[in-house]
């Protein structure tokens, strides 16, 4: 419980159901653009990001518990809520995207904010995410497999170079913010 409080959770947890109950409350009849259901996952993984550092830095790096597993677990299970809450309101009656493309958007995210958090800290950690998020919805989408890597939220799980991007980048930010922790 200590944990959790240190590292924000119940003000993440608030902000993620808020904007379940936006989505929700907002729903309108017909299919919803992609681009909505990506901005959703992307706030949720800000919500939680703001988690991935503590009060003291100094304090955490000389604290007699294992870091590493806390970490990684902090990590992913941002990710498996950001993409839970999504799916929750999906069940409900609104249809944003398909559950493929949601858990992998939702995995590349997080990672991503984990990767802002060693690369900027903790405060800056949604700066990734969301940097990636406007590139992915404003820049067209080129052919090949540059694009499809530079607009992996947005194309078909099915593809290769979209799903290997969003599964590097989740094994990348993970590993990077497990062992190294939030720059201070």
């Amino acid at each position: 419980m200590l944990y959790a409080r240190s590292r924000q959770v119940p003000a993440s947890a608030a902000a993620v159901a808020l904007v379940a109950l936006a989505v929700w409350a907002l729903d309108g009849p017909g299919s919803v653009d992609l681009g909505i259901a990506v901005l959703v996952l992307a706030t949720n993984v800000a919500a939680a990001s703001v988690g991935l550092g503590g009060q003291d830095s100094a304090l955490d790096r000389t604290a007699a518990i294992r870091w590493m597993p806390r970490r990684a677990a902090h990590v992913l299970l941002a990710g498996v809520v950001a993409g839970a809450a999504l799916l929750a309101v999906q069940a409900v009656g609104a249809k944003l995207a398909p559950a493929a493309v949601v858990v992998r958007d939702s995995a590349g995210l997080a990672g991503l904010a984990a990767l802002g958090a060693v690369l900027c800290g903790a405060q800056f950690a949604w700066t990734l995410p969301i940097g990636w998020l406007a590139f992915t919805l404003l820049v067209p989408v080129s052919p090949g497999i540059a694009g499809e890597m530079g607009s992996w939220m947005i194309i078909s799980p099915a593809t290769t170079a979209s799903a290997a991007t969003a599964w590097a980048l989740l094994a990348t930010g993970t590993v990077l913010y497990a062992a190294a922790g939030p720059r201070r």
